[in-house]
């Protein structure tokens, strides 16, 4: 990989990581909730998943996803659905500390296949990832096996990057906020977020 061409890559990828989106929005809310070092796991689980799929799509074994529309629409479905989930687990949380009671509040669980599901369950992520290749890859001259690893992991890298970003941030900005009431409040706004982001992943469910 050129200079130039890494140069390129960073200027196509920056928009796309660090502008307002459903991941950045994911790992934002439940850092803001639970603290920065709480999304590790996911965080983990989502850049394993974007190394694994990012090079098999790289090196077209991840066709299938991107040229059968029902694999791509079950995807999204079951995708949606678990964050859907997600986002109602914060909803029963804000619900219990409003209500108290002697029973522990039921707090979400979101760990390193929570970060898997996420990116796995995605099909506008291969899309994504598609078009990048189709900008970076110039067969025969870059189209090698060195090639599609050096971008997954820039992409990847970055991705990450932006992701704690938004994460710390989240966290920094909810830090000022005190109090049971106000975490109840927050609880329901963490979840309208993760709908948020269940809405834009189902979307290839019903189009196309």
């Amino acid at each position: 990989m050129t200079a130039e061409m890494f140069f390129a890559l960073l200027v196509l990828l920056f928009p796309l990581a660090y502008s307002p989106g459903p991941g950045n929005a994911f790992f934002a809310a439940i850092g803001a909730s639970k603290g920065v070092r709480a999304i590790v796991p996911a965080l983990a689980g989502y850049h394993l998943a974007t190394l694994v799929v990012t090079a098999l799509i790289g090196v077209g074994m991840g066709v299938t996803i991107l040229t059968h529309p029902v694999v791509a629409k079950s995807l999204a479905a079951v995708g949606s659905l678990y964050v859907l989930w997600l986002g109602w687990s914060f909803i029963r949380s804000a619900r219990q500390k409003a209500a108290p009671s002697d029973e522990p509040v039921t707090e979400p669980k979101i760990g390193f296949w929570a970060g898997v599901i996420v990116l796995v369950l995605n099909p506008k992520a291969y899309y994504i990832i598609a078009v990048m290749f189709t900008q970076f890859l110039r067969p025969p001259q870059n189209d090698d096996v060195f090639t599609v690893l050096a971008i997954t992991t820039i992409f990847t890298l970055n991705n990450l990057v932006a992701f704690i970003a938004w994460a710390v941030a989240g966290q920094v900005l909810f830090a000022l906020f005190r109090g049971e009431r106000t975490w109840q409040v927050l609880d329901y706004l963490f979840a309208a977020l993760l709908i948020g982001v269940a809405v834009w992943m189902a979307i290839p469910s019903f189009t196309g």
